[in-house]
This record gives C-alpha cells, structure tokens and sequence, in this order.
C-alpha cells in the first residue's frame, strides 16, 4: 500500500495504548543524536522506551566516537528522559562492507542503503525480541532523504521474522524535522552532513563540487518539510 499514512497509523496504535492504560514498552532505534531527538521527546510521552545505538555502516571510527557520545549525552539532557536507558549495539564496519560488496559505486538512496537499513533493523528487531518489547522503530524516518515507506515495510519483515512489532512512524511530519533542528540547536549538537558511510561521505563531496545538483537537493529538501 503505497498510500499509507505512517503518522495515523502511529496516532492510532498510540490512542489504542492509552484507552487500554498502558505504556508500551518500546525500543527506538537511533542513527545519530540530532535526528533521535525529537523522536525521543515525541516517544517518551506514550512509550517506555530504549534507546539503541546500532550503526556499524558509520565506517570511519572518529566519526562513529562522535556520534556514540553525542547519542549518549543527548539522553543524559534532554528534559523527562531520566528512565531512559542508552543501549550500544556492536560496532562491526567489515559487517556493513560485506553486505553490501559489490554495490560500490551504486546511487545513494538505492539498493545499497536499502541493505544497510535492514542490517540495522533487523539487529534493532532481535535485541526488542530477545528484550521483551512488544515494539521497535527507528530515528531514520525523521530523514526528508528517507522513505520512510520502504524503512516501514523492511522493519515490519524484521518484526515479523523475530517475533515483535514494528511501530510505524514518519517522523519528518508534523513539524518533526524542523524540531529537531531546534533542538539540536538547543543541546549544542554536532550535526554530520552525510549519512554515515564512506560512500555516502563521497556522494556528499560530490554534491557540494557541483552547485546546481546542491540547489535541487535544496529545493526537494525544502519541499519536503513542507508536506
């Protein structure tokens, strides 16, 4: 189904919880301290929730520190998340390399992200199996770069192929991507501005060598945030 409404569906599971008094127990896995937090602050209402840090794709091991200790520290601030504990999954670049031999020089967004995110939501599937939660989802739908469809349906194969549910969310609606701004801003975050991977640290140089292919991302980014 190509026209599903993540956010309503989400709302709803949420309204669902509320009426049967509950919290469910949720682990939400994050790719990186600025794009988790506002899911974190939109989470932890309705949610008793986990944090994972699980991206073994971040193939340079400076910029993975960073963004481990930013992740961290960001839960240690940010306002109601006190009961919030931080989880630090493996860190295995040769296992993302692996995966994805072959798919080198493939166009970034394409089948070779495709592989690295269900290398990371099935790891975040089987850690929310084998830990009792019913659900799991992840930061990387806040993305205006990321489908947030195609992160729905493998997280929801992931679910299913280790028992557990996967919350499925758009984070990037209602305002979500520009709140996370703020609070970056806020908390003092450092921002990357490439994925995480070496291949898509090159697309990211490529982008910034050719000025007219920056100005389109720019206009689809912006046309993003307003949808």
């Amino acid at each position: 189904m190509n026209n599903r409404n993540l956010q309503r569906e989400l709302e709803e599971i949420i309204k669902g919880a509320k009426r049967e008094g509950r919290r469910p127990r949720l682990l939400l896995h994050v790719c990186c301290a600025p794009c988790s937090s506002y899911c974190m602050e939109y989470l932890h209402e309705h949610f008793d929730m986990t944090v994972f840090f699980y991206n073994p794709n971040i193939d340079n091991p400076a910029e993975y520190k960073k963004r481990v200790e930013e992740g961290h520290r960001l839960v240690g601030e940010m306002e109601g998340l006190e009961s919030v504990e931080f989880w630090e999954g493996k860190y295995d670049p040769s296992r993302f390399h692996e995966l994805v031999k072959g798919l080198e020089e493939a166009e970034e967004g394409q089948e070779r992200c495709h592989i690295c995110y269900e290398m990371r939501l099935r790891e975040a599937a089987q850690k929310a199996a084998r830990e009792g939660f019913e659900y799991f989802t992840t930061s990387l739908t806040i993305s205006p770069m990321k489908d947030a469809l195609k992160l729905c349906l493998i997280g929801e194969k992931a679910g299913a192929e280790f028992g557990v549910k996967y919350l499925p969310s758009d984070f990037k609606k209602k305002n979500g991507y520009k709140r996370s701004v703020e609070l970056s801003e806020k908390h003092g975050l450092y921002r990357q501005n490439y994925c995480g991977c070496s291949f898509s640290r090159r697309s990211m140089k490529k982008r910034q060598a050719s000025p007219k292919a920056s100005e389109a991302r720019f206009t689809a980014f912006s046309i993003t945030l307003r949808i």
